[in-house]
């Protein structure tokens, strides 16, 4: 039955999509993300529904006459450098052929996507909308994984999705707590005190799912978040005695098969597990020394032959590490242009949240941006113990508030001068100078550059 409904929901889903191109990004989105075919029996979960909503999207950005336009920025910019270093590395890769093109028309296709939103995020109930249903695809298992873990007293791991990017404990934690501060945005936009209250709740269990996960990567990760959501708060005494409240209440639900594992991290040099992520890395590290330029390629790492080139008899499997894994498979040039968008994302989301700050008309932007840059950081931490260089959430992420970004700039280019702080009249100074040619200004007015 299930299988059923959601069959005939996409069907009917699929028309309005070649009509209204936006609604196919939610809904590739929320596929891409959430997996919801993976919680469906029969054929409906088996079938490629994220390739059948993007083909429409495609067709309907081509035939329907909603907005869109690719901004350049450097968020944009940079997804377009990606996709072409991939395929330079792709070319030249030691992995298996079909396993490497395999992996190569994966990530395109998430590149290709990326680029489609960007055209199509020219205005702020877009930005809200994609942020929902990026909280909504990971706060369903966040909301599902804190019940389990208070239902079972936090006896047994919580898992993701299978077959699906998030299902180890280990990445659906990191996910998790990226998707933590968005909650926490939606909840300061929200009109609606029943929607904040249920937000909140949401945000609750979506803590003890992360450290139901049994993650110790997880809880590095919830102790960054924790800082960096507290340095970004207004009211710091009230913040920090909540955090510590929940941050205590979470960890003392849990028994104390938890509180061992956790306190593994400190003595790690006698933890097999984490003995040989050192090792995976070294040799990431050297597969990278041996071809700087392009790497080993995609799937390199995992590649018995190619490990052997380096580390005859080393671990052929998963680096667990973001840094590594992108560093080993893609070389020194594509590693840079890789963290570069981390970079755009960070500094384009502190642009954001400084230049409307004194403004309440964009009360959403800066909200955004404060916790945009803790869902990075979020990011950074946790992936630095998981393969999650290619996530999509987090490009996601990333192309979101490189929008954001410009649609405060043009909001802002439209006042008066006088009205705007000093960071928003400096970042705004080439938008004003776009917006004055070809119109002349009023006596003993100057335009500034």
């Amino acid at each position: 039955m299930r299988d059923a409904v959601f069959m005939l929901a996409m069907v009917g889903l699929l028309p309005i999509v070649i009509f209204r191109p936006f609604v196919g990004i939610l809904l590739w989105s929320w596929i891409s993300f959430m997996n919801p075919h993976r919680l469906v029996w029969g054929a409906a979960s088996e079938m490629p529904w994220a390739m059948a909503v993007f083909a429409a999207t495609l067709l309907g950005c081509l035939i329907a006459r909603e907005p869109k336009r690719i901004q350049v920025n450097p968020v944009n910019l940079l997804v377009l450098a990606l996709m072409v270093c991939f395929t330079i590395t792709s070319l030249t890769a030691q992995g298996m052929p079909d396993a490497v093109w395999a992996k190569w028309s994966q990530v395109i296709k998430v590149l290709t996507g990326l680029m489609l939103t960007a055209a199509l995020l020219t205005e702020r109930r877009r930005v809200h909308a994609l942020v929902w249903v990026m909280v909504i695809s990971l706060g369903y298992y966040g909301v599902r994984g804190g019940g389990f873990t208070i239902l079972n007293g936090g006896s047994y791991r919580v898992w993701g999705p299978e077959q699906t990017m998030i299902n180890d404990n280990n990445h659906l934690a990191a996910a998790l707590l990226v998707s933590l501060p968005l909650m926490h945005y939606l909840r300061l936009q929200s009109s609606h005190k029943l929607v904040r209250q249920g937000l909140l709740v949401a945000m609750v269990l979506t803590l003890l799912a992360v450290v139901g996960s049994y993650s110790r990567g997880a809880l590095l990760g919830l102790l960054a978040v924790s800082f960096m959501m507290w340095l970004r708060s207004k009211q710091k005494v009230v913040s920090a005695v909540v955090m510590v409240a929940g941050l205590a209440g979470a960890i003392a639900f849990m028994p104390g098969d938890w509180g061992g594992r956790m306190e593994s991290i400190g003595s790690y040099q006698q933890d097999e597990s984490a003995s040989e992520r050192l090792v995976l890395w070294q040799i990431s590290a050297k597969l990278a020394a041996a071809r700087p330029l392009v790497g080993s390629g995609f799937t390199g790492p995992y590649n018995r032959a190619v490990v052997d080139t380096v580390a005859p008899g080393g671990p052929a499997r998963a680096v667990h590490s973001i840094w590594f894994e992108l560093l080993g498979e893609q070389g020194f040039p594509t590693f840079f242009v890789w963290v570069g968008l981390t970079v755009a994302g960070m500094f384009s989301a502190i642009r954001l949240a400084r230049i409307t700050r004194d403004r309440e008309d964009l009360r959403w932007a800066h909200d955004l941006g404060r916790m945009g840059q803790v869902s990075i950081v979020a990011y950074l931490v946790s992936g630095t113990f998981l393969s999650l260089s290619y996530w999509d959430y987090y490009w996601t992420l990333l192309v979101v508030i490189g929008s954001a970004l410009v649609i405060a700039k043009r909001e802002l280019a439209q006042q008066p001068a006088s009205t705007l702080t000093p960071a928003a009249a400096v970042a705004l100074g080439g938008w004003r100078q776009r917006a004055s040619v070809g119109r002349r200004p009023a006596l003993g007015q100057s335009v500034r550059a």
